[in-house]
C-alpha cells in the first residue's frame, strides 16, 4: 500500500488512511483502551459513513500490545441513578454496535490481548476478527459490575458462538483464549505478535479491497438478518444482479482480465 495519510486525531481515538485500508485505533493505552462515550460514538460517525474517509476496508484495533479495549471506562457510570440511565446507556451502545455491524465496508477487528466488555462487542460486531495468541475475550460483568447485555446484544454473541456457549462465559465470568477462540470460529486466525498482527491486518485488508463490494455487503447485511430470523433478500439479490459491478464482473470473466470494481 502506499505511505499512510497523516493520522486524523480526536483526543481518545485515531483514525488514519494508508492506500484503500482505514486504520481505526482506540488510543488509551494507559487504560487499557477502556472506552469512553466520546470514542464510541466518534467509532460510530467512522462506521456509519465510510463513503467520505476514501477507503475500501476498516481496521478496528487498541493501541499498544496488552488490550485491544478493556470495556466501557467505569468512570463514565459514575452518574447513574435512575433507570433512564442505564437505558439511554444500552440504547447508545446499540446503536454504536448497530453501525459497526452495518457499516457498508468490511470490517477487520485486529485483537492484541485483553478484548473484554464492550470491547468485546465491538469486535464481535466486526465482519472478520484476527487476534494474537495472547487473546483474553469475554464479558466477565457476574464478577464486577453486575450489570447486563441487551437482547440486541446477546442475540449478536449467540449467533457467532451459539446460545450455550454464550451463556457459559457469562455465567461463569470466564475469557476465552486463543485457541478456543479459533476452534469456536470467534478468530480466523492466531498470530504470534503484534507486529505479526498488524502485518496481516493490512495484507487481509488488501484481499477485501480487492473483491467486488457490492458481493460482500449484500453477504453481511444477509447475514445480519439472518441472525434476526429475518429471511428477506429480494433487494440484494437485484441490487448485485442489476450493477454495474456485476456487468462488469461478466465482461472481465469472459475477456479473461482483472475486473474493475466500482460498487455501484
Amino acid at each position: 500500500m502506499s505511505a499512510p495519510a497523516p493520522a486524523e486525531k480526536t483526543e481518545e481515538l485515531l483514525f488514519e488512511r494508508d492506500g484503500a485500508l482505514g486504520l481505526i485505533t482506540l488510543n488509551r493505552p494507559q487504560a487499557r483502551n477502556a472506552l469512553t462515550f466520546a470514542m464510541y460514538e466518534r467509532l460510530a460517525e467512522l462506521c456509519r459513513a465510510p463513503e467520505d474517509l476514501g477507503v475500501k476496508v476498516l481496521v478496528i484495533t487498541g493501541a499498544g500490545e496488552k488490550a485491544f479495549a478493556a470495556g466501557t471506562d467505569i468512570a463514565q457510570f459514575r452518574g447513574f441513578t435512575t433507570d433512564q440511565h442505564a437505558l439511554d446507556y444500552e440504547d447508545k451502545i446499540d446503536a454504536v454496535l448497530g453501525a459497526v455491524e452495518t457499516c457498508p465496508l468490511p470490517t477487520i477487528a485486529a485483537i492484541a490481548g485483553a478484548c473484554t466488555g464492550g470491547g468485546a462487542a465491538i469486535a464481535a460486531a466486526c465482519d472478520l476478527r484476527i487476534a494474537t495468541a495472547d487473546l483474553k475475550f469475554g464479558f466477565p460483568i457476574a464478577r464486577t459490575l453486575g450489570n447486563c447485555l441487551s437482547v440486541a446484544n446477546l442475540a449478536r454473541l449467540s449467533a457467532l458462538l451459539g446460545a450455550g456457549r454464550t451463556r457459559e462465559i457469562i455465567f461463569t465470568s470466564r475469557l476465552v483464549r486463543a485457541e478456543e477462540a479459533l476452534a469456536a470460529g470467534l478468530v480466523s486466525e492466531i498470530l504470534d505478535d503484534h507486529a505479526a498482527l498488524m502485518a496481516r491486518a493490512r495484507n487481509l485488508a488488501e484481499t477485501l479491497a480487492e473483491q467486488a463490494p457490492l458481493t460482500l455487503r449484500a453477504t453481511k447485511e444477509g447475514l445480519r438478518r439472518l441472525a434476526q430470523n429475518d429471511v428477506e433478500d429480494r433487494d440484494l439479490i437485484v441490487s448485485c444482479y442489476t450493477s454495474a459491478d456485476f456487468r462488469e464482473g461478466l465482461e472481465a470473466f469472459l475477456a479473461k482480465r482483472k475486473p474493475d470494481w466500482q460498487g455501484r
